[in-house]
């Protein structure tokens, strides 16, 4: 069971990219309104997928599997950076391309 918590963090996280990328498809019908909802469901999925890791190496700290957490963190923290990065960059695009329509609407 603790084990769908990776698998859960990986499809969450790829949720959180999708999003911005919905909106960036939604832009040109105008719906300003439906940026900041996506965007604040990127984030906050974003946010989800890194507690799951962090409840996972707890998981692995609370069975005291050393050896896992000595091997796994490294690649752990890797992917949590690519994860927020990318998805704070594709929500500033977002944010670029809904202001850019929105001055260009008035």
């Amino acid at each position: 069971m603790i084990g769908l918590l990776n698998i859960g963090s990986l499809v969450i996280g790829l949720i959180a990219w999708l999003l911005p990328v919905v909106g960036l498809m939604q832009s040109k019908k105008n719906d300003f309104k439906i940026w900041g909802l996506l965007s604040s469901l990127s984030l906050s999925t974003c946010a989800i997928s890194l507690i799951f890791q962090m409840y996972y190496q707890y998981h692995l700290v609370n069975i005291e599997d050393w050896s896992a957490l000595m091997d796994t963190t490294g690649g752990v923290i890797f992917a949590a950076t690519v994860l927020l990065g990318v998805t704070v960059i594709l929500n500033i695009l977002t944010l670029i391309v809904f202001r850019k329509r929105l001055q260009t609407a008035n």
